[in-house]
């Protein structure tokens, strides 16, 4: 959350949500730093059994798909010398450099391009699911662990709102940071939707100009 960025808090809503969901115009809204207005523009009603899936942004998956490239590259150019034959330059670096190696090439390749698809599916570990019962947050810790969270709506009191995150305020005064998600404005949007129909608190954070 940007140190500069003042609270609005949205009051709550005074009657429950319609079946239809909100009006645009009737939502919370968000002040960008340059003092623009972004309306919620997607209304979601968790009780008709909707899952909503929030994966990482595009920054946190580029590195995961370099490294797989890096890796098919290899994986084909040890492939290719298998099926040039010993009287290429590629086979006698591949195949005839096998005999000082402990392992063959090909069972390198294979190790190496398994490690890239490994790296692409932790990276995609992260993320935002939103359902009729509740949130679940999908960390990545050190090493690549993952880390689930999940909590219940009547466990979440209060909903922080701004263009870089949500932080959740629980039910026993601890605060919680969701992970960044593509698509944060749609997530804002859902868990707004989300506040006016089980009339939770939500503050939106916005920037001081």
């Amino acid at each position: 959350m940007s140190e500069n960025a003042s609270l609005v808090t949205a009051p709550k809503p005074e009657s429950p949500l319609a079946s239809d969901g909100p009006s645009i115009d009737e939502e919370p809204s968000i002040t960008g730093v340059h003092g623009t207005i972004a309306h919620f523009e997607m209304a979601y009603d968790p009780a008709k059994g909707e899952v909503l899936r929030f994966g990482p942004p595009s920054r946190q998956l580029w590195p995961g798909y370099v490294y797989l490239a890096l890796t098919v590259a290899a994986a084909a150019t040890v492939g290719s010398a298998y099926v040039l034959g010993p009287m290429t330059r590629i086979g006698i670096w591949v195949l005839e450099g096998d005999r000082d190696r402990p392992f063959p090439a090909f069972v390198l390749a294979f190790v190496l391009l398994v490690s890239g698809i490994g790296t692409v599916w932790r990276a995609r570990l992260r993320g935002v699911v939103v359902h009729p019962e509740g949130l679940e947050a999908r960390y990545l810790m050190a090493l690549g662990v993952p880390r689930i969270r999940k909590w219940t709506w009547a466990q979440i009191d209060r909903f922080v709102l701004d263009r870089e995150g949500v932080m959740l305020e629980l039910w026993n005064g601890e605060y919680e940071r969701l992970p960044e998600v593509a698509g944060q404005d749609r997530l804002n949007a859902a868990l707004a939707s989300v506040a006016t129909a089980r009339k939770k608190e939500v503050t939106v954070l916005t920037g001081s100009g």
